[in-house]
This record gives C-alpha cells, sequence and structure tokens, in this order.
C-alpha cells in the first residue's frame, strides 16, 4: 500500500525475504513534522505491517539528513480548535502506543534532529541507534503544553526521574553522546550511518527464532512494568510456550549437527 507521507520499503542492503523492513517517515521539506495526514498513515501502516508475517524487524527512521522528526507540525496546529486538536492527538496517541506493542522488534534509526513528538516516537522504539550528531529534546513545555506521546514516561524509564524533570522542565536539548550516556540511546554511530547501523543489528535479531524474539521482547517490555515475581512469571510463562515450539527442537538439532538453524516460526 501506498501512503502520502511515508515509504514503506526493504532495509537498504537487504532482500524482501530477509524481513528486515523501512518506514520512512517522509516529509523532508518540514524536517518530517507530524501532520494528520503522518498520523493517519502511521496508524493504518502499522496495522498493516503488524500482520505482514515476512517481517521480522522493522526500522523507523526519517528522510533527508536534517532530521528524523521535528514532532507534530505546528503550523498546521496553529489556530486549531481543541476539538480538532485533541482528535489529532487521539490518532498520535494510537499511533505510538503501536509502536511500543508493536509484535517484532523496532528500532530507530536517527539522524539529525528529533524533537517533541520525534523524540517520543525514538522512545516508544525498542532501542535507538543515533548518529553521534544527532540532537534530542522535549521542548513542550515552552509551547504552553507537556509531552503527551509518552515521552515522559519512557525518559523517566530511560535516564532517571532527576534527570528526566531537568530535561523536561528546562526543554533543553541534548547530544546524542549525551543520551547514549544516560542509556537513552543504544548505539551510535558516524553521521550519515545511523541506518546502516541499525540494519547490521536487525540481521542479527534475524539470526533468531522469530517465536523466541516475539516472546521475549513481550517479556522484557510488558515484566518491566511489574514486580519481579510477575515479571519472573510472565518469562516462564512464554518459556513454556517455546518448549512446545519446532523451532525449539529446530535450534537443539542445528545446534548439534553445527548447521544454521531453518526457522519455521511454529
Amino acid at each position: 500500500m501506498d501512503y502520502e507521507t511515508l515509504l514503506i520499503q526493504p532495509a537498504p542492503g537487504t532482500a524482501p525475504e530477509d524481513g528486515i523492513r523501512c518506514l520512512v517517515l517522509n516529509r523532508p521539506e518540514v524536517m518530517n513534522a507530524m501532520n494528520t495526514q503522518m498520523f493517519a498513515d502511521l496508524r493504518n501502516a502499522l496495522h498493516e505491517l503488524a500482520f505482514d508475517d515476512g517481517l521480522l524487524v522493522l526500522i523507523i527512521t526519517g528522510a533527508g539528513e536534517r532530521a528524523f522528526c521535528t514532532g507534530g507540525d505546528l503550523k498546521q496546529r496553529d489556530g486549531m480548535t481543541d476539538a480538532a486538536w485533541r482528535r489529532q492527538h487521539q490518532l498520535a496517541e494510537e499511533v505510538l502506543l503501536a509502536v511500543k506493542d508493536f509484535p517484532r522488534p523496532v528500532i530507530a534509526a536517527v539522524e539529525g534532529h528529533a524533537h517533541g513528538g520525534g523524540c517520543e516516537l525514538a522512545l516508544m522504539c525498542d532501542w535507538i541507534v543515533a548518529a553521534r550528531t544527532a540532537v534530542f529534546s522535549l521542548p513542550e513545555v515552552r509551547r504552553g503544553i507537556m509531552p503527551g506521546g509518552g515521552g515522559i514516561q519512557n525518559l523517566v524509564r530511560a535516564v532517571g526521574a532527576r534527570r528526566a524533570k531537568q530535561l523536561l522542565l528546562t526543554a533543553r536539548r541534548f547530544s546524542s553522546e549525551q543520551a547514549a550516556a544516560w542509556s537513552m540511546v543504544t548505539t551510535l554511530a558516524e553521521p550519515g550511518q545511523a541506518l546502516a547501523v541499525a540494519v547490521a543489528e536487525a540481521r542479527e535479531i534475524g539470526l533468531a527464532a522469530p517465536m523466541a524474539v516475539h516472546y521475549a521482547k513481550l517479556a522484557a517490555s510488558r515484566g518491566g512494568e511489574v514486580d519481579f515475581h510477575t515479571g519472573y512469571a510472565l518469562d516462564i510463562a512464554a518459556y513454556n510456550v517455546l518448549v512446545s515450539s519446532g523451532d525449539r527442537l529446530e535450534g537443539v538439532k542445528a545446534f548439534n549437527e553445527k548447521r544454521a538453524p531453518r526457522w519455521n516460526g511454529r
């Protein structure tokens, strides 16, 4: 399916059968700012991709060299009624939660600017690969509002409450190297190489059994939100599903036969 504000394509250097797709925010003329059409496109694209059986890893990135995404399109929002703003934000909430709850791993590949909702989108991904020249911020308090796309909760969990409050309340910009030191950015790349590094990491994921990846992501995501014993119970419930899978048998057999496994996802 074609989208007005997005591109969906195999990641550079991969074939469709490799299962690594790029979802590209494609409004480079406005630094990939998100308007209502982009939110609608993202909601539909993420729903379509979630049911793509050939997809193993999704990489979200931005078109052009200047920005990953600079958040909501404030030119479109200028003069919006409260009702229209809330309707648009409902779309944004659905999109961001769809990224967080996506059934396969999602990697953000960030070049340039990632501000406001763009920073929140990156934070919703499973991890962030960022160019050393990338810049982040959550400047909403200087616009008379506050982050509403999960950015507060994700930032607190990524960098700690005190650091998060400092960044949120000062609205200051911070570098990818600072973000990496604070454990928000997972991998630093040379300028222009964030996507290539993300693809290399996606290839590593592609070596694993798809069912195991799905359940490990689920357990890590949900288990990290509850107490240890509840989270561990979720680990074991998922583990026992995998014990009965054909891929578990194949993984052990391939190891003993000293060959690459042939996963069937069941």
